[in-house]
């Protein structure tokens, strides 16, 4: 158990997890779960911490089929400037390592953004907490447990 599905038990919400063997050759791991498991890349999403000019960290949480824009990012935030952290501080901080980070649990609770395209859809996948693992929920349900506010941080490939 990782502490994003235990945060989901405990708050009661509906959802569903999602097993897939992880290859470690595989760079993309959202496109990589979208494809082991079968699933619409629309409906996936991918956790990624940034450092804000401030110096504290932020989630944001964008579909694997599209890019973090920094500048919407840094906006949603309140600052100036937003770039990608260190793998290091993001999994000191979040308590889970790259590849699997989920916005669910973490270690802090960092100030998280959920791309707005999540609103369209009934179900959306993010990361369970390790390489391998999807967890299936709502997005109001990832937005309301993880504080979030949803804008346009993403653009498309």
């Amino acid at each position: 158990m990782t502490p994003a599905i235990n945060l989901a038990k405990k708050s009661g919400i509906h959802f569903q997890t999602h097993q897939y063997k992880h290859d470690p050759a595989v760079a993309s791991y959202g496109e990589e779960a979208a494809e082991k498991l079968g699933l619409n890349p629309a409906h996936v999403y991918k956790t990624l911490v940034v450092k804000l000019d401030t110096g504290k960290l932020a989630v944001a949480v964008v579909p694997v089929a599209g890019q973090l824009n920094l500048k919407a990012m840094a906006a949603a935030c309140g600052v100036r400037k937003a770039a990608m952290a260190d793998q290091q501080e993001a999994a000191k901080n979040t308590g889970y390592i790259p590849g699997g980070i989920s916005p669910l649990g973490q270690k802090k609770a960092l100030q998280t953004v959920v791309d707005k395209s999540a609103l369209e859809l009934d179900v959306m996948h993010v990361s369970a907490g390790r390489r391998g693992l999807e967890i299936e929920l709502a997005p109001d349900d990832l937005i309301t447990l993880t504080r979030a506010k949803s804008v346009i941080i993403a653009k498309q490939h």
